[in-house]
């Protein structure tokens, strides 16, 4: 098995993940397990944002790839160390995405030597994707 490529002395990009899911995978999901799945992935003002648009799937879809990304970015996958509630994406003054973790989300960043998480989502009817760029500012 070969190794990760090291990151470049000298960057300032110290972790970057990227995740794609289908928008009928959290169809699906909302469909079988409705607030439970909702409450267990996104934080009540996430769920807010998305119940606002008239088909909300691909909104979540793109959070939900966006906190996968987050993960990957950071090494850790989901468990005890990072949680599917650990980042959340809010929207700024121009709409553009922003990251914005817990105590244990910003740790983690910070262990990773980041100061900031730029994300990117994007998504179709059917497809959603994001990607998550870790950044320090040193």
């Amino acid at each position: 098995m070969s190794e990760l490529p090291a990151i470049p002395p000298g960057t300032n990009v110290v972790g970057v993940g990227i995740d794609q899911i289908e928008v009928d995978r959290i169809r699906d999901s909302l469909d079988k397990h409705g607030d439970h799945f909702l409450n267990k992935i996104f934080s009540p003002a996430e769920q807010a944002y998305c119940r606002e648009k008239a088909d909300p799937a691909p909104h979540l879809a793109a959070r939900f790839a966006a906190k996968e990304a987050v993960s990957k970015a950071f090494g850790t996958g989901f468990g005890k160390e990072f949680g599917w509630l650990d980042a959340e994406v809010e929207n700024g003054d121009q709409g553009q995405p922003l990251l914005r973790f817990s105590e244990k989300g910003r740790a983690l960043l910070e262990k990773k030597g980041a100061s900031e998480a730029l994300v990117s989502l994007t998504h179709l009817e059917s497809i959603a994707s994001a990607i998550v760029v870790l950044v320090s500012s040193s």
